[in-house]
């Protein structure tokens, strides 16, 4: 097994790994021989088959605090956290529901407020050296119309990674966000449909719009990303911290 990003052996925990980016992670990760234990929820256990022998698996609802408390400590100490569980949903402002209203705060529950319990969880098992990843998104660095929840949430996301910077700096602990553009999930799919359904528009012709919104046509799928994630986790990337890193094909450019 080739390991050109020296993780062989390090201790990584991922959560949201059972489907999407996160389970694009998981393969990846398990591939270099890092130690991986991947958290998911439980109905999402069985799509990590694949991976069971590579990697210990947990069931895990990262917005209860005991139960990722308890998750990590049985997992000993961290040297790499990798904090991608989310939930994308759409959200318009005119929509003032009570499915809507509980919409928008479960999305902020999973992706900011849950977040923040992994990484709390997760910080008393790791060292000097540790890194922490967390998965964002473009639109945590612009807008778009309809998903007000998810787009807030990632900026808190990017907000939360650079206040750890300054916090865990002293301590050795790098963190870091990713932010993905279009790629190939569930949830990016649902998104898709929804959005062709409030546009009056094909799939087909809000993918040729984000398409040639890029400098590089086309869309990732969860593999082509993962190799950031493995950088960013590695000692390549050892003063690499406080940053929103793009992987967007040139969606979004600053």
């Amino acid at each position: 097994m080739t390991d050109p990003f020296g993780l062989s052996g390090r201790r990584v925990v991922l959560t949201g790994g059972s489907s999407g980016i996160g389970l694009g992670l998981a393969k990846a990760f398990a591939e270099t021989g890092a130690r991986l234990t991947v958290l998911a929820l439980p109905d999402g256990i069985e799509a990590l088959d694949g991976i069971g022998d590579k990697a210990s698996i947990l069931a895990c609802d990262i917005t209860d605090r005991d139960a990722i408390a308890a998750a990590m400590s049985k997992v000993g100490d961290i040297d790499v956290l990798i904090a991608n569980a989310g939930l994308e949903r759409l959200t318009p402002v005119d929509d003032r529901s009570d499915e809507a209203s509980d919409t928008f705060s479960k999305v902020l529950a999973v992706n900011v407020t849950g977040t923040w319990n992994t990484a709390q969880a997760a910080l008393p098992q790791m060292n000097p050296g540790g890194v922490i990843l967390m998965t964002a998104s473009v639109w945590g660095r612009t807008g778009e119309p309809g998903f007000a929840a998810y787009v807030a949430s990632k900026h808190g996301v990017i907000g939360l990674a650079r206040t750890l910077a300054r916090e865990l700096g002293p301590r050795e602990i790098r963190v870091n966000a990713v932010c993905p553009g279009w790629v190939e999930t569930p949830a990016s799919l649902r998104s898709l449909t929804e959005m062709a359904a409030r546009q009056d528009r094909s799939e087909a012709d809000i993918l040729t719009a984000v398409s040639a919104s890029q400098c590089l046509p086309g869309f990732q799928k969860p593999e082509d990303i993962a190799g950031l994630y493995l950088y960013l986790a590695s000692p390549y990337a050892a003063s690499i911290t406080g940053q929103a890193i793009g992987i967007d094909r040139g969606e979004f450019l600053a």
